[in-house]
Formats: structure tokens, sequence, C-alpha cells
């Protein structure tokens, strides 16, 4: 699955398609492209976001968004300027409801399925590609950390999924998806499908954009997430873009926007890092993250100046000989290495472990990108890395772009470096 940069637009309020605009092949279009020039659509859509939101945070003063004045109101009381940029989020007039299109399909257990089904929670519509191995597997793994940020408020929050793959219309399709990408104990995770005439009919209710190429059975999807609140009105329109790479972030920040939709006696405090506005050294997105100078695993007489990389997007990614989910994980990493070759720069950070078994694992795992030992968590304290596996992608100014928790596979990580654009929103 490819996912059009140009269609992560904000959808007209109540449905029908996005607004006009987006990248060189036009609106809808969307063929992946290299990664210097891809993210184009994705600034337009933070522009375009910030220039339609309604409000955002509880006060503060104006924010900005893609160089606009955003006045802030209550409208979403828990979501910040940072994180409705990361977000690329427009809520709508609560004042002037949209009432959600209604459809009916099937979920992936085989049971009809429907927005209007859940009256009284707090819905959201997206679409997914049963096939996709890059940026909807992204999205998985926000959903599932959503969950553990909204805790029990997430039996109010349904995550209901549209199926973008007209190929692969079956419920076995959308029921072995869910399970590969750990959504099948989710109780509030429905993957719909039908034939593709019904889901066409829905995509054209939502302004989903789906292109198809018949002969090499793919699509091409725009990606958005449709908050509609307990009454079914349609509230919010965000994009799960490239930036669902910053998992932990996105994924409090996605949950924040349902849990501010429920009714104040059902909203909770919800769990996980906020976003945050950059600042020098704060390590977090857009802002220029903490240089290091370690030395190389391979040879300590030697040093490695991250600094060296600038001018390069630099993949960063932290790993120790004592983390499972790191053994499955490296072959990935260096597989994307090798696969960007020269115009990407990789350092692979060896995190408070012994020298001799992270040896062994690197020439197990075959990596021939940089390798660095951070025995005294200088690089691991600099970056704020909750854990590992954890992943840091800079531009090439040294500014973050992601901020990604867990393993990545080889798809995802060369789907974001092929279309992030070095300039973030915001930056």
């Amino acid at each position: 699955m490819t996912v059009s940069d140009e269609a992560q637009r904000p959808a007209r309020p109540g449905g029908g398609p996005p607004r006009p605009g987006g990248g060189p092949s036009g609106p809808g279009g969307g063929r992946r492209r290299p990664w210097w020039f891809a993210g184009l659509g994705v600034g337009l859509a933070a522009g375009l976001a910030a220039v339609l939101f309604v409000g955002i945070g509880t006060g503060g003063g104006p924010a900005t968004g893609g160089g606009v004045l955003v006045p802030q109101v209550a409208a979403a009381p828990g979501i910040n300027s940072a994180t409705a940029r990361l977000l690329s989020l427009t809520v709508l007039p609560s004042g002037a409801p949209h009432p959600a299109p209604g459809f009916t399909l099937t979920d992936q257990h085989g049971r009809p399925v429907s927005p209007a089904a859940f009256r009284g929670d707090v819905v959201i519509v997206a679409p997914n590609d049963d096939r996709c191995t890059d940026l909807c597997t992204l999205l998985a793994n926000d959903i599932a950390l959503a969950n553990q940020d909204l805790g029990a408020a997430a039996a109010k929050v349904v995550w209901l999924s549209v199926n973008a793959n007209p190929f692969y219309p079956t419920v076995s399709d959308v029921a072995a998806w869910t399970d590969q990408h750990g959504l099948g104990g989710a109780p509030n995770w429905y993957f719909a499908t039908g034939t593709p005439a019904a889901l066409a009919q829905v995509w054209a209710s939502y302004g989903i954009e789906v292109e198809q190429d018949p002969a090499s059975r793919t699509v091409t999807h725009s990606t958005n997430l449709f908050y509609i609140d307990p009454s079914g009105a349609e509230r919010a329109v965000a994009q799960f873009g490239t930036e669902a790479a910053n998992t932990s972030l996105f994924a409090h920040g996605i949950a924040q926007m349902a849990n501010d939709l429920l009714p104040a006696s059902e909203q909770v405090h919800v769990g996980g890092p906020e976003a945050q506005e950059p600042t020098k050294g704060n390590a977090t997105v857009s802002a220029v993250a903490p240089t290091f100078a370690l030395p190389y695993l391979d040879d300590p007489s030697r040093t490695f100046r991250l600094s060296s990389t600038r001018g390069k997007v630099t993949v960063i990614n932290f790993w120790a000989s004592t983390c499972t989910l790191c053994r499955t994980e490296l072959p990935a990493i260096e597989a994307a290495y090798k696969k960007t070759g020269s115009q990407v720069a990789f350092v692979g950070v060896d995190e408070s472990d012994q020298a001799g078994p992270a040896r062994q694992l690197a020439a197990a795992a075959g990596l021939s990108y940089p390798l660095v030992a951070d025995s005294g968590g200088v690089a691991a304290g600099g970056e704020q890395i909750p854990g590992l596996p954890f992943t840091v992608i800079l531009d090439p100014v040294g500014k973050v772009l992601v901020r990604h928790s867990g393993a990545f596979t080889a798809e995802q990580l060369e789907y974001l470096l092929e279309n992030y654009d070095p300039a973030p929103p915001g930056s």
C-alpha cells in the first residue's frame, strides 16, 4: 500500500471530497515519490488544518500552525497546539452539528457493523488497506498504545476501520490483517469490509480517496481519521500520515481527542507523553536533537560524532543485546540501510550493554552501518529514550522528525524515509 501524501488534507465537514489542491500529481495523486520531495502534501495538510480548525488547547494566547495564527478556545480542551499540528487536526464547530454519514458493512468476525450501532460512544472512522505493510501498520501500533493511554475510557471509544482495498474484500482478509498487526485482542477494534461497490459508497460519503491499480492489485488511499461524537455528529478530522510514526506522542494525541468528545463524567486522565513545543535540546518533534560523541562499538579508540551526519536525514536506532525485540528489529534496520544507501545516515546506539554480547549480536544480524557504545546512557538520556528498541529520525539540520518506540519493520522504515519531508510542519 502506498498512501497519497497530498491526500492527507482535511476532509470537508460533513463528508464529501477533500478540498482541491495538493502536490505535483494533483488531487488524489500520489505514487510513491523520492523521500526528499515527499511530505509536500503533509506540509500542505498541516497548513490547511491550521486555517480550518476552530480551536485547540485552553488558553495561553494564539497558537501558530503553518504560519497562521489560530485562536485557542475550548473546542478540544485537552489538545495543545503541538499535538494539533502533529495530528494535522481539524476541529469542527460544536454549535453546527455535521451528522456523520451512515453505513453498514461486515466486521472481521463476519458481523454487521455501523457507526450508528455505537451511539453513546466516540467512533473514529478510518480507511485501511488490508494488504498494507507500512503506514497502516504504524496506525495499528498507535491504536494499541492509544487504548493503553485511554485506560477505562477505551470501552467508550470505537476504532472503526473501513477497508480501502477492493481487491481483497473478504472477511478473512480483514481478519488476517487484524491478527497479524496485534489488534485481534482489542475489543474496540472493528475492521469493516464489503463488496467493492459497498466500500466505494462509504469512501465517497466520507471523501476518502482511493486510487486502484488492477494490474498489481494495490491501492493508494487518503489517510483521514474521522471523529464522531456520542450523538453521531462528526466533530474532528485528523490524519495518520508519516507523523503517525511518532508512536507515543501520536497515540496520546488521538486518544486525547477521543477523550475530549466523551461526556465529562466519562472522561479520564489520558496516559502517555504529550507533544511539546520545540525548545533547545528538549528532544521533541521539530526540536534540534541533542548531539553526542561516543566510541565505536568495534573500536573504542575511535569516536563517532552525531554532528558528522548533518546534511543528511539520520536514523538513530537504540538497542541492546538484552532486548528481545531488538533482535527481531536489527535485520530490518540493516535492510533499510542497504536500501537507502548513501542518501540516509544510520547509527546504531548500543545502550548500557556489555561489549562482547553486543558485538556478537551485531555480527549475527549482519549489521554494516556505524555502531556506537552508550555505556553510560549519555545519548539515551539526551534523546529522552523511555525504553528499547527506540528510533529517532533527524532531518538534515538535526531536527527531530520521528520518535518511534518499539520495533520497525523494514517496510515501515523504508516508507518513512521515502516519504518524509526534511522540514516537518511547524519547523
